[in-house]
């Protein structure tokens, strides 16, 4: 009959389990401290838009507000033409999103192949993009003379291919197992067919992180709007209606409206709109859109950034 016997446990394992303990302590602190510095600015911003404009001039306001109020984004909303600019700010997230991924892909896709003999000096031509540019008024005649001012188009166009973009997902093809794309092409697949039905789909991940990237820009875009589009109302977004709003509260509100803003601050019934919450409100609304869609994405984000780190 065996008897099983205990195997003592080494010094060394002890120490090493007890180092592992304070290990995981310390990171969990480390984490948590990095998520309150993280959250912390959004948060406060919030109070203040959700905090009586006046009482905000005080100051004190941290994670909760001091007087409750839905003025501020009253305020906000109030202007006819947030509506239909918050109309074309998603029909370029969404249009421009689709556009540059799809565009983005195609491209990467191309210079991967070895059979294009022109792959390195399209690179080279793309990279060079990254760090010589026209400038505003060479950018400004190019749109003239290709017909965009007042023009949704101008939105889409100018931004097709990202070349930021274009590396990553050059990358993460570079990676996928070349045995597939050779099977595919022996049973007859040409370059659209492979690049199609079995490209995109193993490219989930990283163009999931640049339809992140891509919307994250459109969705905050304004100054092209200023440049090519300002005397067309019809195609105003909602970015550009904000900054206009936070320019008039700028201009309308003076020093001493808003010391007299500071001496009623005690009254809980006045509420003079202030630019300091006009700001936090504008913050909110901008980034509310941006923070629902990242949680579906948020599984494919880490995968598609850490591309080319390990070559299969």
């Amino acid at each position: 009959m065996n008897h099983s016997k205990a195997v003592p446990t080494k010094p060394s394992q002890i120490r090493s389990s007890h180092g592992d303990r304070i290990f995981d302590i310390c990171n969990y602190i480390f984490l948590t401290l990095l998520m309150v510095v993280t959250l912390y600015p959004f948060l406060n911003t919030a109070a203040v838009s959700l905090n009586n404009a006046t009482d905000s001039i005080k100051g004190g306001i941290y994670l909760l507000p001091r007087m409750w109020t839905l003025d501020n984004y009253a305020y906000v909303m109030k202007e006819s033409t947030i509506f239909h600019a918050t109309l074309i700010s998603i029909l370029r997230t969404v249009i421009g999103t689709i556009a540059t991924v799809f565009c983005s892909a195609m491209v990467a896709y191309t210079i991967t192949r070895q059979e294009f003999v022109l792959r390195k000096f399209v690179t080279i031509a793309f990279i060079l993009t990254m760090y010589f540019n026209g400038g505003l008024i060479p950018n400004f005649l190019l749109i003239r003379d290709l017909g965009l001012l007042d023009n949704f188009w101008v939105y889409i166009f100018p931004g097709l291919i990202g070349v930021f973009n274009l590396i990553i997902i050059r990358s993460f093809i570079e990676g996928l197992p070349e045995s597939i794309l050779e099977s595919a092409r022996i049973d007859g697949a040409g370059d659209f067919k492979m690049f199609y039905s079995i490209v995109l789909p193993l490219c989930v991940p990283v163009l999931a992180t640049v339809a992140l990237f891509s919307a994250v820009y459109q969705w905050n875009q304004w100054f092209d709007v200023f440049l090519y589009n300002s005397s067309n109302i019809d195609l105003s977004t909602l970015q550009y209606e904000l900054q206009k709003i936070l320019q008039n509260s700028n201009a309308s509100l003076t020093t001493k409206s808003a010391g007299d803003a500071f001496a009623n601050a005690g009254n809980s019934g006045a509420n003079t709109v202030t630019p300091f919450a006009i700001r936090a409100t504008m913050t909110i609304v901008a980034s509310l859109p941006i923070i629902m869609v990242y949680p579906f994405l948020q599984k494919y984000f880490v995968k598609g950034m850490t591309v080319g780190g390990v070559k299969g």
